[in-house]
């Protein structure tokens, strides 16, 4: 089973998986392919996390995340008055060093058994020959036309030079698949040290970005230990730091166990109340406490501690918002866009593997590295610009996600596995950036708690709280009696038309169920 936000990108997965390749296999193919027909996220010029679960038990976590430049400073995006610039979000300084080829290729060396290069031949094909564009597809690029125009190579290969796509053209991107047939010949080799970085640093240089060659060599992959817990007989398998996603699934499925939440039924105020203020607690400790733990010590015992989660509980009034005015993070030491994808895959054999990566915002910094076609993300926009002050998506992050060289921004991306007795009975992630760690909990407890099959878990419409702004906000589909209520007990609604992408996998009686999620046009593909 494959699902992702592509249908062309999961066919190619499911060519894998029918030529005996595993889960890792698909997952390159995927992503490959993702950076050719979903441009808007999917990516060579990006970075993410895989996470992965063999049928023999081990488990993986590769954080191919982007990093900070050397050259990278704290205060490197205020200006004279030490306010935050528009830099760390559009051009070429928005940049950090992309991770996506170099993950790709240490997730298939380790856990892979396919020729690398039948792995990324799909995305050749796919950028040379082109594909149809949806009307959805082609509607993204007229509405980034503006920033996407201001950057040349932007303009000549996604707006056609002012003359945008129509839905059914076809966008080929012939710079891109000379890009992808390098990288087919000689691996992520030639993304790092090979003509692709010579030529990318190059353009950096011309441009006044920060990206030099000596960034592109010395940029490695972090294999990490999953973290893991459990849950009403469940165990839980999620992403670690510098995914913030991992802590937050587990702090706020131990702060609602024992509440009794669930006994209002799915979509009740009553469970609605509960599960906000879980996150809005969770969300204040995000704030002050996590970041890359190879530059600050996350008190992940600490935040995850019984006793810690018990006053949490203890302090969630059943009849009352609490005002986040008065929720604190907590006393231990110690922004990201909603524009990535994920993708879930599942073998015959019982292998997993769940990647979600991203650009960072909707096409990145907008800018296509010149003469090698594909988008640069503009990542440095997820570390805390100015510690403590809101950034453009209303999150407060402190200190410990302050820039510095070669460190890691925090991230909300959170692929989770839950096992059933020992085995793989949901997989799951999001993009959204805050609103991926709040979508997968909500899945996830429609499942566990209140009995759904995966596609209608992944269905019904979800609302999200991060402490800052103090806002609850909402999809279509909540009773009006319902809202009247949450509002009787204190909380702001705002409305949204959509929160979340899931794309997931259920095991149940020997079968696999994917879930597409109907808010995109995602698409789940099996055999």
């Amino acid at each position: 089973m494959v699902v992702s936000r592509e249908f062309h990108a999961s066919d190619a997965g499911l060519e894998v998986l029918k030529a005996g390749g595993n889960a890792v296999d698909a997952a390159v193919a995927v992503g490959f392919a993702l950076a050719v027909t979903h441009p808007a996220a999917g990516n060579i010029g990006g970075g993410g996390f895989m996470l992965v679960r063999m049928a023999d038990g081990r488990t993986s976590f590769i954080d191919f995340r982007e990093r900070a430049p050397a050259s990278a400073s704290h205060d490197m995006y205020l200006d004279a008055a030490g306010k935050p610039t528009e830099d760390s979000t559009i051009g070429y300084r928005a940049s950090g060093v992309p991770g996506t080829v170099r993950g790709l290729e240490y997730a298939w060396k380790r856990f892979g058994g396919r020729p690398w290069a039948s792995l990324v031949q799909p995305a050749v094909e796919l950028a040379a020959k082109g594909f149809p564009l949806s009307y959805e597809q082609a509607e993204s690029l007229r509405a980034s036309a503006k920033s996407l125009g201001s950057f040349a190579d932007s303009k000549r290969i996604f707006l056609r030079d002012g003359s945008y796509y129509q839905p059914g053209d076809t966008l080929a991107q012939p710079d891109l698949a000379r890009t992808l047939e390098r990288i087919e010949r000689l691996g992520a080799a030639d993304f790092y040290q090979g003509e692709t970085a010579r030529l990318l640093a190059k353009d950096m240089k011309q441009h006044g970005g920060l990206i030099t060659e000596a960034d592109l060599f010395g940029y490695t992959v972090m294999e990490r230990q999953p973290l893991t817990g459990r849950y009403r007989g469940y165990d839980i398998v999620t992403s670690p730091p510098p995914s913030s996603g991992g802590i937050g699934i587990l702090q706020m499925l131990g702060v609602l166990d024992g509440t009794g939440y669930q006994k209002g039924g799915a979509g009740s105020a009553e469970a609605v109340h509960y599960m906000a203020e879980a996150m809005r607690r969770f969300f204040a400790d995000r704030a002050q406490c996590l970041g890359d733990p190879d530059f600050v010590k996350v008190p992940i015992s600490s935040l995850l501690d019984p006793a810690y989660l018990a006053r949490l509980r203890a302090s969630i009034g059943s009849e009352r918002a609490t005002p986040s005015s008065e929720v604190h993070a907590a006393p231990v030491p110690g922004k990201e866009s909603n524009e990535t994808t994920h993708y879930s895959i599942a073998d015959a054999a019982g292998n997993v593997a769940l990647v979600t990566y991203t650009l960072n915002a909707w096409y990145g910094s907008k800018v296509t590295a010149t003469g090698l076609g594909f988008l640069l993300n503009d990542e440095m926009d997820d570390f805390a610009a100015k510690p403590g002050v809101p950034n453009m998506f209303g999150l407060v992050q402190g200190e410990a996600n302050a820039i510095a060289p070669r460190k890691t921004p925090l991230s909300s991306m959170t692929p989770t596995i839950v096992l059933k007795d020992g085995k793989p009975f949901l997989a799951l992630g999001s993009p959204g950036g805050p609103t991926i760690i709040n979508t997968v909990l909500e899945v996830m407890v429609n499942v566990l708690d209140f009995g759904m099959n995966v596609q209608d878990a992944v269905n019904w419409p979800r609302f999200h709280h991060q402490w800052l702004p103090d806002v609850l906000t909402m999809e279509p589909g909540y009773s009006p009696d319902t809202v009247a209520l949450l509002e009787g007990r204190g909380y702001t609604i705002h409305r949204s038309r959509s929160l979340g992408d899931c794309a997931a996998i259920q095991w149940e009686d020997g079968w696999l169920e994917g879930a597409a999620d109907p808010r995109s046009e995602a698409a789940a593909r099996g055999y």
